[in-house]
């Protein structure tokens, strides 16, 4: 292959194939259907025209050379490779042009339509080749030379959503060929070319489910240079609308045409006159070179500047707050401290029998209190003198006399109680046994229950 590329111009209207190549300048010809495929993979110049589809193939069995083989000999070589492309300079690339590759054992495509904007400007986009076995790389450049045309773009576009194609089943040349020539039939225009491809995910599509063999769907403009059909005009019918706007099929006369191939909705089809469309034109400034021209060192304005007084905001801000505080705190003051009576002026306005009175509740308050403190109770037996029948001894009382006995509890808690235990003990006036409260005692830890035995049979 040559280092120019090959420019194949398919033309489905006459039936035949017209491939011109020359090293300084490619002319093309072109009769009906015009579609520009590229399979140029290094270094390679490509002339697409502006408002046709251009295509670019990105080959894995060509750029399978650039990396070593497998070590063992005789294995055939199926390297996972996968392609970055970008504007040189750029990360990213042109906006007119985009890039697909589903798998790394798929060929990449670049794709789009530039526009006459582009016209004379070379646009080098750099083509980097990842192999995802060795872990090599291996870059080449594309160089795009985009030629304007006065035939281009055609006046009438037609823009149909076909349902069960994706974008890369779309781009091949034989389906494409053969939805162009299914639009040719219903259209019969002189001249028809595909203008752009759109994937649905770019439109705001969401992925389909991984059932029923479900596609993302694609959106494909053709242009020609004939009025709509009536046949693509039926879906502007007011029965139609009505079906569409119901999520209902429309009665198109000529779908059987396209139903073999290809599933249309019909109900997303827009149909374009560009000599009836209004073009707007955004008056833009001129951007410039972005660089100050050189007028010498800069000199602020001061003398235009005036001084700012901020003496009002001072007494706004803080003087005015202040003074209504120290108004308040000196009224507070005046009033807590220099307005107190004392209690000599309070008794002296006081009536004698009122203070009397109020004299003898306090007297009769004290003396309730003190009698309440002195007053005597009956002990409880865990605090009276214990009798210990084995020694003779009289135990304390656990509380002195000098206990004070208004907080004692009538009760005894379970921990004081833990080491006493109760016996019977006989009166002297006849043979009833009352109980005594006896100390437990304990002898290296073990109670001595033999001892409250021989005090039961005293």
């Amino acid at each position: 292959m040559d280092s120019l590329g090959v420019l194949v111009w398919l033309l489905l209207g006459c039936g035949h194939i017209q491939a011109v190549g020359d090293s300084t300048h490619r002319s093309v010809s072109h009769r009906s259907v015009v579609t520009i495929l590229s399979r140029s993979h290094a270094d390679r110049n490509v002339y697409p025209s502006a408002g046709v589809l251009f295509v670019h193939v990105l080959e894995r069995e060509y750029f399978k050379g650039e990396f070593p083989p497998y070590p063992k000999p005789g294995d055939t070589s199926n390297d996972p490779i996968t392609f970055n492309t970008n504007l040189k300079g750029y990360p990213d690339r042109p906006g007119w042009l985009r890039y697909i590759q589903r798998t790394p054992h798929s060929d990449g495509v670049l794709y789009g339509s530039p526009t006459a904007e582009h016209v004379g400007k070379p646009t080098i986009i750099e083509i980097t080749a990842y192999n995802r076995r060795t872990f090599e790389t291996a870059r080449h450049n594309l160089v795009i030379n985009i030629m304007g045309t006065e035939e281009f773009p055609l006046p009438y576009q037609a823009e149909f959503y076909i349902k069960n194609m994706n974008v890369e089943e779309m781009l091949a040349s034989e389906v494409l060929g053969d939805f162009l020539g299914a639009v040719k039939n219903v259209w019969q225009p002189e001249r028809l070319n595909a203008i752009n491809i759109t994937s649905a995910l770019d439109r705001g599509g969401r992925v389909p489910l991984p059932i029923n063999n479900l596609k993302e769907g694609v959106y494909v403009m053709v242009g020609a240079d004939v009025q709509f059909s009536s046949c693509l005009r039926e879906v502007e019918t007011p029965q139609n609308q009505l079906r569409c706007s119901q999520e209902m099929e429309p009665v198109i006369s000529c779908d059987k045409k396209f139903r073999a191939q290809f599933h249309i909705d019909w109900c997303k089809i827009s149909l374009v006159d560009i000599t009836k469309v209004i073009p707007v034109h955004n008056s833009r400034p001129d951007p410039g070179t972005g660089v100050l021209p050189d007028i010498g060192e800069y000199n602020p304005p001061s003398e235009s500047l005036k001084s700012r007084d901020y003496f009002a905001d001072f007494l706004v801000t803080l003087a005015v707050p202040s003074a209504v505080a120290l108004v308040l705190f000196i009224i507070l003051g005046y009033s807590m401290c220099c307005r107190r009576e004392g209690v000599e002026k309070r008794n002296m306005q006081t009536s004698d029998i009122q203070l009397v009175h109020h004299s003898s509740i306090q007297k009769s308050t004290k003396e309730l209190r003190s009698m309440s403190k002195n007053r005597e109770i009956s002990w409880p037996l865990s605090t009276l003198p214990v009798f210990n029948p084995v020694s003779g001894e009289v135990v304390p009382p656990i509380h002195s006399d000098n206990y004070e006995t208004t907080s004692m509890p009538l009760m005894q808690t379970q921990t004081n109680l833990q080491n006493q235990i109760q016996i019977p003990q006989q009166q002297p006036s006849g043979g009833n046994y009352c109980m005594s409260t006896f100390r437990r005692l304990e002898v290296n830890g073990i109670p001595e229950e033999r001892k409250v035995a021989e005090a039961l049979n005293l």
